[in-house]
Order: structure tokens, then sequence, then C-alpha cells
């Protein structure tokens, strides 16, 4: 089974995403800052991380470009309340920008659709073969 990890500062969030995804199959752990991210990435291994971008500091931005530093390998969607950031050049280091909702079918998509892509990047990965796509951004 997938591992996803969700990370967002609001419990009620965090809570309703890890519903929704553990109901889909997904073993689901949640954290709330941006500590408790870095710290799970490396204990629980996720095959894809949800991350919201308002954390407090360091804020979500940072976990991202840490994440993408540590295991670049680790795909990672944010998944945030605002628009506004779909042409922010930072966003070239996720796998994917989801706009909140109650409606979880396009997370669900985008994580299904990360989850195909991730295993051929680690087995490119570990075969020195993978290059990160720059500027490209899945958003489903």
């Amino acid at each position: 089974m997938p591992r996803i990890l969700v990370v967002d500062d609001q419990q009620c969030v965090r809570e309703l995403v890890a519903e929704e995804l553990a109901g889909e199959g997904y073993i689901v752990e949640v954290v709330g800052d941006a500590d408790q991210a870095e710290r799970h990435v490396k204990t629980f291994r996720p095959d894809v991380v949800v991350l919201d971008l308002f954390l407090g500091e360091p804020d979500g931005w940072e976990v991202l470009r840490r994440i993408k530093t540590d295991v670049p390998f680790v795909p990672v969607i944010i998944f945030t309340a605002y628009d506004s950031f779909k042409d922010d050049p930072r966003l070239k280091k996720a796998d994917g920008y989801i706009i909140k909702s109650t409606n979880f079918t396009e997370l669900k998509t985008c994580i299904a659709k990360t989850l195909c892509g991730a295993t051929d990047r680690q087995s490119e990965l570990e075969a020195g073969r993978y290059a990160p796509q720059m500027g490209v951004v899945q958003s489903f």
C-alpha cells in the first residue's frame, strides 16, 4: 500500500484528508508543522507528501525545498486554499498543485497519477538516469 504524508497546520483538514485517503486504501500519516514533516519524511518514508503552504515558520515553501534537496524522488503535491500561486516559480519543485476543496476527487486523481510516475522516477534515480524536469508542474 502506498504511504501518504499529509502536512497541514489545521487539524480538521488533516483529519478529513486522512480519512478520505485511507478510504482509498492508502496508509496515511498526518503532521501539523514543518519540523514534524521533515522528521516524518525520514522515518515514515512516504511515497507522496501532500503539503500545505501556510505552516508557520518555516513555511511550506521551505519544507518543499528541503524535501526536494534531501529526497528528490519523493513527490510533493501542494495542497493549498489559495489559487494565487499557480504562476509562482517555486512550484517548479512540486509534483502537483491542488486547490483545497471539500471534493477530494482532484487530489485523489493527482495522487494516483503521481504514484504511477513516482515508481519510474525512483527506478531511474537509482540507476542514475533521472533528472527532474525543471519548469514542469503537473496540475490535475
